[in-house]
């Protein structure tokens, strides 16, 4: 069993062991300490990354009964620059995770006295050890086990994850100054006011746009956004976020389209229609989580939110446009 006493710091240029070391870290069923190693993550053995996070708590979502912040249980889980999960091995599932990498798993690119590419049957012989699937209708992945190598943890260990953060340099103090207020801002508002972009909409509103990679489109104005989604702000399960109304009236562009995701937590595999990624779309996780979330997931959106910027008849902001 290999074992690692080294933390890797933020910037630092590490090697992804090769499979045969990493199969020597792991268990039965693929995992170390409940984190899976996934296939989609053997392509990158005896290649170097810089990390770019180390990863203290973390974001669930998908379920309402899931849906919360937890801690992870050990701190030696980093995140690697721009490592996300293909979903190639999990029937194309398109969640587009970040990846997390136990630090025994990576390694300095000076050790000499280990190989980095490692034999040729190296990859087959980890692969075997790993699993995609708990069950016929339970996927396996890191999304899937997020429940076991997390905890939940009370508001004041969110105070304490996020100090770490600070020390880490995950973030600045000013940074983090602003997440909390972020957060403590809508938690205020929603005890005011209720759920930001409630509707009043009792029926299914869907559009089929049929959008593809490439095409421009414009958000809609929150008025009209507010008439597709239901008392707790949702088009047909789907939350509109306080943060997605920073790109009302906004051009963004369609970097895909989202038709499956394996759902957090449980395994399963969720299909969606008519919605779609944006490019640079990402979840602002200050306004749902304390201090932030490292796993920088994308938005989802309804087509039903958007017009082909040619259809649209509504004035453009341009990207530094307020509000």
């Amino acid at each position: 069993m290999i074992q690692t006493s080294t933390q890797f710091q933020i910037g630092d240029l590490v090697a992804v062991r090769s499979p045969e070391e990493i199969l020597q870290t792991l268990d039965e069923n693929g995992t170390l300490n409940g984190l899976p190693f996934m296939p989609e993550m053997i392509p990158y053995c005896g290649k170097r990354y810089h990390v770019v996070r180390r990863v203290f708590k973390t974001c669930v979502s998908g379920t309402p009964e899931l849906t919360d912040v937890r801690g992870m249980k050990s701190d030696d889980v980093v995140i690697l620059e721009g490592l996300r999960c293909a979903g190639n091995e999990h029937d194309g599932c398109q969640k587009d995770c970040m990846i997390l990498w136990r630090e025994a798993w990576l390694k300095k690119p000076t050790d000499s006295n280990l190989s980095l590419a490692g034999s040729s049957d190296g990859p087959e012989g980890l692969r075997n050890r790993l699993k995609t699937k708990s069950s016929p209708e339970r996927y396996f992945c890191q999304a899937s086990e997020i429940l076991s190598f997390t905890e939940r943890i009370s508001q004041l260990a969110r105070f304490s994850k996020s100090f770490d953060d600070l020390r880490a340099g995950n973030c600045s103090i000013p940074e983090m100054i602003r997440r909390i207020s972020i957060w403590a801002f809508w938690k205020l508002r929603k005890s005011l006011f209720g759920v930001y972009g409630r509707g009043t909409s009792s029926s299914v509103v869907e559009q089929a746009l049929n959008l593809q990679p490439g095409e421009c489109v414009i958000v809609q104005p929150m008025a009209e956004i507010r008439n597709t989604l239901d008392a707790k702000a949702k088009n047909r399960g789907l939350w509109f976020s306080p943060d997605m109304r920073l790109e009302c009236g906004r051009e963004k562009i369609v970097e895909r389209r989202l038709e499956k995701i394996i759902v957090d937590g449980t395994g399963a595999m969720r299909r969606l229609k008519n919605t779609v990624y944006l490019k640079d779309s990402y979840c602002s996780c200050p306004h749902v989580a304390f201090g932030g979330c490292p796993r920088g997931e994308f938005v989802y959106w309804r087509e039903t939110w958007l017009r082909r910027r040619n259809d649209a008849e509504m004035p453009v902001l341009d990207s530094k446009s307020a509000t």
